[in-house]
């Protein structure tokens, strides 16, 4: 088993191995009240190999790859900003490999990336044995909560104060990023803006990428501009299922919003920090945190 950065050729396949390592997980660990898991479609896969590109231009000490004979045995890319947070983006092993080891060698040449950072974070599924290899790692788990359903648009209230923002604003968005959660996303605002809209409170107080389902990522100051900036995400989507995910207990008024519109709440995965407490008033995005 070789154990070495990951090249541009790697990206496609670690794409494949990513995609069919999360439909496996959804179909085992998938609940009662849940849908039906859909494999990653061509869009979503693009998408996916750009995000990934994307870090080996930014991070490419980060991103690794493990291989064996029969090819990639798994991968992991992470990322680092300020020098202050390291956060693990995606990480997947071969299915048939998985409580083997080939994980934790993998985890920890990625993990080598963020050393001397004094912040770790990363998203977690349900699967019971990666969360038993993060939390081996240092990281204090807690419970993400997900709202989805159709939007009561009738319940939708008039929000003001916002404006639509532009790449200009990074500078802003990264200030605010660092009240959070310790660190801007710097380079990574290039990829949230191609997952919605940014909108901006015109007092400098929050931000949210809208997407079509919802929020990609929010961060706010305080409650009452988190609260109109999650309003206003909601009122933008135009899917018929909105989602919002990667609420924590430290958030609860993104709960109070989400079941004012008649989502439905349940659990669904982990937000894993280390030498950090979750951040709030912030919905954090699934692989740049």
């Amino acid at each position: 088993m070789e154990i070495r950065s990951m090249q541009p050729e790697d990206v496609p396949l670690a794409e494949r191995l990513s995609a069919e390592a999360f439909y496996e997980l959804d179909v085992r660990i998938r609940r009662p009240h849940e849908t039906e898991p859909e494999k990653r479609s061509p869009e979503q896969a693009e998408k996916w190999n750009r995000r990934t590109r994307r870090f080996l231009d930014t991070d490419p000490e980060g991103c690794v790859v493990a291989v064996d004979e029969h090819g990639l045995a798994g991968f992991a890319t992470s990322i680092r900003r300020d020098d202050a947070v390291w956060a693990l983006a995606t990480y997947a092993v071969r299915p048939g490999l998985q409580g083997q080891g080939v994980g934790k060698r993998i985890l920890a040449l990625a993990a080598q990336h963020g050393a001397d950072c004094p912040r770790w974070m990363l998203s977690a599924s349900d699967d019971p044995k990666a969360v038993r290899r993060y939390r081996l790692a240092g990281f204090d788990l807690h419970p993400q909560m997900v709202l989805w359903g159709q939007v009561d648009r009738s319940a939708l209230p008039t929000v003001g104060g916002l404006r639509q923002g532009s790449l200009d604003d990074v500078g802003l968005l990264d200030h605010i990023d660092r009240l959070a959660r310790g660190a801007g996303h710097g380079p990574d605002h290039e990829t949230l803006a191609s997952m919605g809209t940014l909108v901006v409170d015109t007092a400098g107080r929050g931000y949210a990428y809208a997407g079509t389902s919802g929020p990609a990522l929010l961060a706010a100051l305080d409650e009452e501009t988190a609260v109109r900036l999650l309003w206003e995400c909601l009122a933008r989507t135009t899917d018929e299922r909105a989602v919002v995910g990667h609420v924590t207990a430290a958030n609860q008024w993104a709960t109070d919003v989400g079941l004012a519109c008649r989502l439905s709440l349940g659990t669904d995965g982990y937000l894993g920090v280390r030498g950090m407490a979750p951040p709030a008033t912030y919905i954090h995005n699934g692989a740049l945190l």
